[in-house]
């Protein structure tokens, strides 16, 4: 990676610089991702291995439980590490990748929320043209295309970051590389990089948030016309993916539609859409989903009885 500046690392301040408190991020921390890990492959192994989860919902819940994985692996472990040891450097290109992974997955993760949304409206909507519309071939074209958008937002990120000079100050105060606390750092004149990064970062996440809400009360609407076991499943879905959006997007919307100025909340912001949204989402669409939960205890009951035969 070019650098336009002098600076061949930075040193990031963490959650906290209590020796007694980083030992309590440690243990914290190191729960919460082993939690979000076993959680998502769970999700995915179960998706991977039932015939009763081929509809394209589970479909893009393998996929937002792997962007989940892999999002949270870009910022947990450097956390859970940087806890125990006194100085937190990283390198300028660790920095760049970090900021490349951190906005990859949480762009596809968006991404996947907006398909989930869109199949809940086709089959409560349109449930005749469903099976159509959302077909093995679509579903598989709509998640290449978003993989394919997320890529084109990050590179976007990379390239405002490389355009950063950094010239003095190298003390990043928050616990991963990202542009918002990099612009505090950069001795030039912010304001243009920042306006593209609230139209880029900002309006993906504002957009996706408002268009996501209209479809929910779209269908939510149109829930009167159906049977009231048809409601109640259809309400129970709907509820679980409502949620995930307002956990996901309310932090999100918070810290990338504002001037670059700093705030005490903000490492507790990050940390929530991080780290707390990808722990979340698994015990959400599992606790509030019988299908995964049947499908899940079936899984376990084959592997437990064929371990009992050998």
């Amino acid at each position: 990676m070019q650098q336009n500046n002098s600076t061949t690392e930075f040193i990031l301040l963490g959650l906290t610089q209590d020796p007694m408190k980083k030992k309590t991020v440690f243990v914290i921390f190191f729960i919460f991702y082993l939690g979000t890990v076993v959680g998502n492959l769970l999700i995915i192994v179960t998706i991977k291995s039932s015939r009763t989860l081929g509809s394209p919902m589970y479909y893009f819940l393998f996929y937002l439980s792997l962007a989940d994985s892999c999002f949270s692996t870009s910022t947990a472990p450097r956390l859970i590490v940087d806890s125990l040891s006194a100085k937190n450097i990283i390198t300028y290109n660790e920095c760049m990748t970090q900021v490349f992974a951190l906005h990859f997955f949480g762009c596809m993760e968006v991404f996947v929320l907006l398909l989930m949304a869109f199949d809940r409206y086709v089959a409560i909507c349109k449930p005749l043209h469903y099976p159509t519309i959302m077909s093995r071939r679509v579903c598989t074209i709509l998640i290449v295309l978003a993989w394919v958008g997320s890529f084109i937002h990050s590179i976007a990120q990379i390239i405002l970051a490389l355009r950063l000079p950094f010239c003095g100050p190298n003390l990043i105060d928050h616990y991963c590389c990202d542009l918002q606390p990099l612009l505090k750092l950069a001795c030039m004149d912010t304001y243009k990089i920042n306006l593209l990064l609230v139209s880029n970062s900002g309006a993906i996440c504002s957009s996706s948030f408002v268009i996501l809400m209209i479809s929910y009360i779209v269908i939510l609407h149109s829930l009167r016309n159906h049977s009231a076991e048809g409601r109640k499943k259809a309400l129970s879905t709907c509820t679980s993916h409502i949620i995930v959006v307002v956990l996901c997007f309310g932090p999100c919307i918070f810290t990338y539609t504002r001037p670059p100025t700093t705030y005490p909340m903000d490492k507790m912001m990050a940390v929530f859409y991080t780290i707390g949204t990808p722990l979340v989402n698994p015990l959400i669409y599992t606790l509030r989903n019988a299908e995964v939960k049947n499908a899940m205890q079936k899984l376990w009951h084959i592997k437990i009885t064929s371990e009992s035969r050998r």
